[in-house]
Protein backbone atom coordinates (compact mmCIF):
# COMPACT_ATOMS: atom_id res chain seq x y z
CA UNK A 1 0.00 0.00 0.00
CA UNK A 2 3.17 2.65 0.43
CA UNK A 3 4.08 2.29 -2.90
CA UNK A 4 0.40 2.95 -4.49
CA UNK A 5 0.73 6.25 -2.15
CA UNK A 6 3.92 6.88 -2.85
CA UNK A 7 3.08 6.46 -6.83
CA UNK A 8 -0.24 9.14 -6.23
CA UNK A 9 2.05 11.55 -4.81
CA UNK A 10 4.02 11.16 -7.59
CA UNK A 11 1.58 12.17 -9.88
CA UNK A 12 -0.17 15.23 -11.30
CA UNK A 13 -2.38 16.65 -14.25
CA UNK A 14 0.99 16.99 -16.28
CA UNK A 15 0.99 20.49 -18.32
CA UNK A 16 3.42 20.12 -20.28
CA UNK A 17 4.90 16.87 -21.85
CA UNK A 18 7.81 16.17 -23.58
CA UNK A 19 6.71 15.09 -27.63
CA UNK A 20 10.41 13.50 -28.12
CA UNK A 21 9.40 10.73 -25.81
CA UNK A 22 7.23 8.04 -26.43
CA UNK A 23 5.53 5.16 -24.44
CA UNK A 24 6.39 1.71 -24.95
CA UNK A 25 4.18 -0.01 -26.53
CA UNK A 26 4.07 -3.14 -23.86
CA UNK A 27 3.74 0.06 -21.18
CA UNK A 28 0.62 1.67 -23.07
CA UNK A 29 -0.92 -2.04 -23.43
CA UNK A 30 -0.78 -2.77 -19.52
CA UNK A 31 -2.55 0.22 -18.96
CA UNK A 32 -4.98 -0.27 -21.44
CA UNK A 33 -5.26 -3.82 -19.87
CA UNK A 34 -5.60 -1.92 -16.65
CA UNK A 35 -8.92 0.44 -17.86
CA UNK A 36 -10.67 -2.71 -19.55
CA UNK A 37 -10.12 -4.58 -16.18
CA UNK A 38 -11.44 -1.86 -14.45
CA UNK A 39 -14.85 -2.47 -12.87
CA UNK A 40 -18.61 -1.12 -14.13
CA UNK A 41 -21.92 -1.61 -12.93
CA UNK A 42 -23.62 -5.04 -13.70
CA UNK A 43 -20.37 -5.52 -15.28
CA UNK A 44 -21.96 -3.58 -18.86
CA UNK A 45 -18.62 -1.87 -19.54
CA UNK A 46 -20.78 0.80 -21.19
CA UNK A 47 -18.04 2.90 -23.16
CA UNK A 48 -15.22 2.42 -25.34
CA UNK A 49 -11.91 3.43 -25.31
CA UNK A 50 -9.91 4.95 -28.60
CA UNK A 51 -6.36 5.08 -28.71
CA UNK A 52 -5.87 8.49 -31.39
CA UNK A 53 -2.36 8.15 -32.81
CA UNK A 54 -2.98 9.92 -35.75
CA UNK A 55 -1.55 13.52 -35.80
CA UNK A 56 -3.86 15.44 -37.88
CA UNK A 57 -7.19 13.96 -35.82
CA UNK A 58 -5.01 15.08 -33.02
CA UNK A 59 -4.57 18.74 -34.31
CA UNK A 60 -8.46 18.79 -34.79
CA UNK A 61 -9.00 17.86 -31.36
CA UNK A 62 -6.47 20.10 -29.87
CA UNK A 63 -8.78 22.87 -31.74
CA UNK A 64 -11.89 21.99 -29.67
CA UNK A 65 -9.96 21.66 -26.50
CA UNK A 66 -9.04 25.59 -25.78
CA UNK A 67 -5.57 24.72 -27.95
CA UNK A 68 -4.10 22.45 -24.98
CA UNK A 69 -1.02 21.58 -26.24
CA UNK A 70 -1.08 17.64 -24.00
CA UNK A 71 -3.53 16.66 -26.88
CA UNK A 72 -0.77 16.63 -29.56
CA UNK A 73 2.51 16.76 -27.62
CA UNK A 74 1.67 13.50 -25.45
CA UNK A 75 2.54 10.24 -26.70
CA UNK A 76 -0.71 8.99 -27.03
CA UNK A 77 -4.23 10.37 -26.70
CA UNK A 78 -7.10 8.15 -25.13
CA UNK A 79 -10.79 9.03 -25.34
CA UNK A 80 -13.35 7.78 -23.16
CA UNK A 81 -16.67 7.55 -25.11
CA UNK A 82 -19.40 5.95 -23.40
CA UNK A 83 -22.71 4.65 -24.93
CA UNK A 84 -25.58 7.02 -25.73
CA UNK A 85 -28.24 4.91 -24.46
CA UNK A 86 -27.97 1.84 -22.59
CA UNK A 87 -30.32 -0.28 -24.72
CA UNK A 88 -31.98 -4.27 -24.39
CA UNK A 89 -29.56 -5.09 -27.39
CA UNK A 90 -26.31 -3.60 -25.22
CA UNK A 91 -27.21 -5.29 -22.30
CA UNK A 92 -28.23 -8.37 -23.91
CA UNK A 93 -25.17 -8.85 -25.56
CA UNK A 94 -22.92 -8.43 -22.59
CA UNK A 95 -25.37 -10.86 -20.28
CA UNK A 96 -24.96 -13.28 -23.31
CA UNK A 97 -21.12 -12.66 -23.04
CA UNK A 98 -21.31 -13.57 -19.59
CA UNK A 99 -22.41 -16.67 -19.97
CA UNK A 100 -20.25 -17.25 -22.67
CA UNK A 101 -17.31 -17.01 -21.25
CA UNK A 102 -18.62 -18.94 -17.64
CA UNK A 103 -19.90 -21.80 -19.79
CA UNK A 104 -23.37 -21.66 -18.26
CA UNK A 105 -26.40 -20.11 -17.25
CA UNK A 106 -27.26 -18.87 -13.54
CA UNK A 107 -30.86 -18.84 -13.24
CA UNK A 108 -30.17 -15.91 -10.55
CA UNK A 109 -28.09 -14.03 -12.85
CA UNK A 110 -31.09 -14.13 -16.05
CA UNK A 111 -33.53 -12.88 -12.95
CA UNK A 112 -31.00 -9.83 -12.64
CA UNK A 113 -31.18 -9.52 -16.59
CA UNK A 114 -35.02 -8.96 -16.67
CA UNK A 115 -34.55 -6.30 -13.88
CA UNK A 116 -31.53 -4.34 -15.27
CA UNK A 117 -34.05 -4.45 -18.41
CA UNK A 118 -36.61 -2.72 -16.55
CA UNK A 119 -34.86 -0.36 -15.12
CA UNK A 120 -33.42 1.02 -17.79
CA UNK A 121 -36.00 1.14 -19.92
CA UNK A 122 -37.92 3.41 -17.49
CA UNK A 123 -35.37 5.61 -17.83
CA UNK A 124 -34.86 8.79 -20.54
CA UNK A 125 -31.96 8.49 -23.07
CA UNK A 126 -30.58 11.00 -21.26
CA UNK A 127 -30.29 9.54 -17.99
CA UNK A 128 -29.04 6.36 -19.10
CA UNK A 129 -25.91 8.50 -21.10
CA UNK A 130 -24.96 10.06 -17.86
CA UNK A 131 -25.24 6.33 -16.12
CA UNK A 132 -22.84 4.97 -19.00
CA UNK A 133 -20.48 8.43 -18.89
CA UNK A 134 -19.90 7.78 -14.67
CA UNK A 135 -18.79 4.22 -15.73
CA UNK A 136 -16.56 5.34 -18.01
CA UNK A 137 -14.43 7.56 -15.09
CA UNK A 138 -14.30 4.42 -12.65
CA UNK A 139 -11.76 3.32 -15.21
CA UNK A 140 -10.03 6.66 -16.26
CA UNK A 141 -9.75 6.25 -12.27
CA UNK A 142 -7.93 2.94 -12.53
CA UNK A 143 -6.29 3.79 -16.04
CA UNK A 144 -4.28 6.73 -14.43
CA UNK A 145 -3.61 4.87 -10.99
CA UNK A 146 -2.20 2.35 -13.33
CA UNK A 147 0.02 4.72 -15.50
CA UNK A 148 1.25 6.01 -12.45
CA UNK A 149 2.55 2.72 -11.33
CA UNK A 150 4.42 2.52 -15.00
CA UNK A 151 5.86 5.78 -14.45
CA UNK A 152 3.78 7.74 -16.83
CA UNK A 153 2.22 11.25 -16.82
CA UNK A 154 -1.68 11.59 -17.13
CA UNK A 155 -3.74 14.40 -17.77
CA UNK A 156 -7.50 13.59 -17.10
CA UNK A 157 -9.26 16.47 -19.36
CA UNK A 158 -12.99 17.74 -19.72
CA UNK A 159 -11.99 20.72 -21.27
CA UNK A 160 -12.95 19.87 -24.84
CA UNK A 161 -16.45 20.35 -27.17
CA UNK A 162 -17.62 17.14 -26.75
CA UNK A 163 -20.24 17.21 -29.78
CA UNK A 164 -16.90 18.48 -31.91
CA UNK A 165 -14.45 15.35 -30.93
CA UNK A 166 -17.55 13.26 -31.25
CA UNK A 167 -17.77 14.65 -35.36
CA UNK A 168 -13.98 13.98 -35.75
CA UNK A 169 -13.48 10.99 -34.73
CA UNK A 170 -17.23 9.72 -36.08
CA UNK A 171 -19.03 8.53 -32.70
CA UNK A 172 -22.08 8.59 -33.41
CA UNK A 173 -21.91 5.71 -35.97
CA UNK A 174 -20.98 4.06 -32.97
CA UNK A 175 -23.41 5.16 -31.04
CA UNK A 176 -20.99 6.60 -28.67
CA UNK A 177 -20.13 10.04 -27.44
CA UNK A 178 -16.72 11.18 -25.98
CA UNK A 179 -16.67 12.06 -22.17
CA UNK A 180 -13.20 12.51 -21.35
CA UNK A 181 -9.49 12.34 -22.59
CA UNK A 182 -6.53 11.12 -21.44
CA UNK A 183 -2.83 12.43 -22.95
CA UNK A 184 -0.36 9.40 -21.83
CA UNK A 185 3.37 10.48 -21.93
CA UNK A 186 6.69 11.66 -20.15
CA UNK A 187 6.41 15.26 -18.61
CA UNK A 188 8.73 18.35 -19.73
CA UNK A 189 9.82 19.69 -16.41
CA UNK A 190 11.10 22.49 -17.78
CA UNK A 191 8.16 24.96 -18.95
CA UNK A 192 5.48 22.96 -16.76
CA UNK A 193 4.86 25.58 -13.97
CA UNK A 194 3.03 22.77 -11.98
CA UNK A 195 5.63 20.11 -11.99
CA UNK A 196 7.14 21.35 -8.37
CA UNK A 197 4.71 22.66 -6.81
CA UNK A 198 2.87 20.61 -3.47
CA UNK A 199 0.11 18.35 -4.04
CA UNK A 200 -2.32 19.80 -2.28
CA UNK A 201 -5.67 18.27 -0.51
CA UNK A 202 -7.78 18.41 2.00
CA UNK A 203 -6.54 17.21 5.29
CA UNK A 204 -8.33 14.11 5.98
CA UNK A 205 -10.08 14.81 9.35
CA UNK A 206 -12.02 17.56 6.86
CA UNK A 207 -12.02 14.89 4.14
CA UNK A 208 -13.06 11.47 6.11
CA UNK A 209 -15.86 11.24 8.31
CA UNK A 210 -16.22 8.00 10.44
CA UNK A 211 -19.83 6.71 11.52
CA UNK A 212 -18.99 4.50 14.37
Amino acid sequence: MTEVIDKLNWRYATKKYNPAKKVDDAVLERILEAVRLAPTSSGLQPFEVFVVKNPELRAKIREVAWGQSQVTDASHLLVFAAWDNITPERINMMFDLTNDVRGFVNEGWEAYRKQLLGIVAARSDAANFDAAARQAYIALGVGMVAAAFEGVDATPMEGFDPAAVDQILSLQERKLRSVVILPLGYREEEGDWLVNLKKVRRPRDKFVTELA
